[in-house]
Formats: structure tokens, C-alpha cells, sequence
């Protein structure tokens, strides 16, 4: 059973649209820093050991009691024919671009991209998965974008350091594109006459 301080936090984090930091909690429940986290500890074992549908996840700087992972195929169900708003390959390649290289002004977005970036800075911009992070002390004084706490809430990391490092992800393309090609090199020895 949990102490009165856990059971503060733990209504504060299942309270919350979203998480909340050991900071916030410190100020709503008048506890130091060091009691904050552990009561996010004891709330995690109390969880864990009690078998519930729920634990506590660390994301976006802060916490917050989500269903279990490994119930997200029943969750799922609840969901079957909504609408899901899914970000478009433009928005995602552009919101890449800003987490990687933050701050990032637009100009350098769109030399990564190649192309205007108007629309899908737009639209990051009403997610809230981008915000305006100030100016660039260059001539024209472009704005500079930075990630927010809500992209890391939707792409489940508790902080930038969680994001795939770029020699990871050279890797993970080069793999695809060596399997590519062994396809294609077999693909054309073995059925390029039954193509023609």
C-alpha cells in the first residue's frame, strides 16, 4: 500500500495530460526533489508488483502512467476506425531535420530537404511538435525552431539524447539498401527471362 506522498503523485500523474516533471511535482506537493523520485519509485513497484494494466513512464522530461506496452494490442481495439492523425512524409522529414540539427532556421531545413518546407513547418508548428526558439544573430535575423516536449511525448523518449544516433541510423540504411541490392543482383539472374 502506498504512503500519502505516493499516493499525492501518483493522482498528479494519472491527473495529467501530460507528464510531469520532478520539478512540478516538488511544487504541487511541497516535497524535495530526492522524496519526488522516490515515490515514483515505490508508485513503479507498487505497479509492477500489483500485476496492473498501467506503469509509469518516463517521457518528455517528466512522468506519466500510461497502459502497459505489452497491452497495447487489446488498447488498440478500443481505437479500431478512428481516425488516427498521422504525419505526413513531409512533416516527418522536416521535423528530422529540426531534431537532429536544433536550432535549425528555415533556410537550413530546406537545403537538408531540398524543398519548400512551408507547409510542413506550418503544420508542426500547430502539433506543437516544433516551436520558435528565437533568432539567428545573422543578417535578416531568420527564426530559429527547436523540438518540444510534446514531440518527445509522441515519439515515446524521455529526452533528445534517446534519439537514434546518426552513425545508427547510416547503418540501419545501409543495411536496407545492401539488401535492396542483393534482391535486385538476384531478381535478375533468376527470373530476367521469365521477365522478357
Amino acid at each position: 500500500m502506498l504512503d500519502q506522498l505516493a499516493r499525492q503523485v501518483e493522482a498528479l500523474l494519472v491527473a495529467s495530460e501530460s507528464p510531469v516533471t520532478l520539478e512540478r511535482i516538488c511544487e504541487l506537493t511541497g516535497c524535495g526533489t530526492e522524496s519526488a523520485e522516490q515515490a515514483v519509485q515505490r508508485i513503479e513497484m507498487e505497479l509492477a508488483s500489483g500485476g496492473h494494466a498501467v506503469v509509469v513512464a518516463r517521457l518528455a522530461g517528466g512522468y506519466r502512467i500510461v497502459t502497459d506496452p505489452d497491452l497495447g494490442y487489446i488498447v488498440a481495439q478500443l481505437f479500431e476506425g478512428k481516425r488516427h492523425s498521422k504525419l505526413s512524409r513531409a512533416s516527418l522529414e522536416t521535423l528530422a531535420v529540426v531534431a537532429y540539427r536544433q536550432p535549425a532556421t528555415r533556410a537550413q531545413i530546406e537545403a537538408v530537404r531540398g524543398v519548400n518546407s512551408d507547409s510542413a513547418m506550418r503544420t508542426l508548428l500547430e502539433r506543437d511538435m516544433i516551436k520558435i526558439a528565437g533568432r539567428q544573430e545573422t543578417p535578416g535575423r531568420p527564426l530559429l525552431y527547436e523540438t518540444t516536449s510534446r514531440f518527445l511525448e509522441y515519439f515515446g523518449l524521455s529526452d533528445l539524447e534517446h534519439l537514434p544516433r546518426m552513425d545508427e541510423m547510416e547503418s540501419l540504411l545501409k543495411l536496407s539498401a545492401d539488401d535492396i541490392e542483393r534482391m535486385a543482383s538476384e531478381l535478375s539472374g533468376d527470373e530476367s527471362d521469365q521477365i522478357l
